[in-house]
């Protein structure tokens, strides 16, 4: 009766051992086996069997983690102080190294991206800060991707969210905006000014060569003005249109 209870037990406690020795890995899941202290492979997905006592495994999610960097101080190579939070894409492409290299990849990599976010953003002014987000992203992601590597971690993405400036910067970006508008009014109104007295100039030296386009034109100006009776216009007349007319009256005159 002994026999077969201890029997029953052994099967019992064999059975219990190898339910749990076994593992299920999803798709997107990978386990860093460790044999006695040491590492042995990475399992999975599918099913696994790890030996208890024996061989220890750590899961590692292969998805893509999308990472929420903390509002960080900045200040820029303007000497302005800005508030820039940003998010950050990242997976594991190498999970041995990704938990031999690193205690904690998630806290390691969300502390050199807030470091970096300062670094690089306080190299630039604040117009570059607001025009340039996208050169921005793709700097921060370079340098993410380059350091992180030997974690066996892939940064795909970095995207500056918001830029906070204290309001009295607010109002002299305002200003500054402002005045800029008004520069590019007088600079266009002085090009237009330009480029009407060389139209003008080159008219002047066309009607100069042709005198009857001249007297034409004063003809044009006196037939455009006359229908306004409100008030006495005077017009001077230039000699050489009148000389062929008083040539007439003086030929008539000696005739008669």
């Amino acid at each position: 009766m002994i026999w077969d209870f201890g029997i029953g037990g052994i099967l019992v406690l064999i059975a219990i051992l190898a339910i749990a020795s076994l593992r299920i890995m999803r798709e997107y899941e990978r386990g860093v086996v460790f044999m006695l202290g040491r590492f042995w492979r990475v399992k999975g997905p599918g099913l696994i069997v790890v030996i208890p006592a024996v061989q220890q495994m750590v899961r590692v999610d292969l998805r893509t983690v999308v990472l929420d960097v903390p509002t960080q101080d900045v200040i820029t190579r303007d000497n302005v102080s800005v508030k820039v939070n940003a998010v950050l894409y990242f997976r594991v492409i190498d999970s041995q190294r990704a938990i031999i290299q690193v205690a904690n990849f998630l806290e390691a990599t969300s502390q050199l991206a807030q470091t970096t976010l300062r670094a690089v953003l306080g190299k630039h002014e604040l117009d570059e800060l607001l025009a340039e987000r996208d050169k921005l992203n793709l700097d921060i992601q370079r340098i993410l991707d380059a350091q992180t590597d030997a974690w066996g971690i892939k940064v795909s993405n970095v995207e500056i969210k918001h830029v906070d400036i204290d309001p009295s910067m607010v109002r002299a970006i305002a200003q500054q905006a402002e005045a800029e508008r008004a520069r590019r009014a007088k600079v266009i109104h002085a090009d237009g000014e330009l480029q009407a007295s060389e139209k003008l100039l080159q008219a002047a030296q066309m009607l100069a060569q042709q005198p009857q386009a001249m007297q034409l034109r004063y003809l044009q100006t006196l037939n455009s003005i006359a229908g306004d009776k409100s008030s006495t216009i005077v017009f001077p007349v230039p000699m050489d249109l009148l000389g062929p007319i008083l040539a007439l009256a003086q030929k008539k005159d000696k005739g008669d």
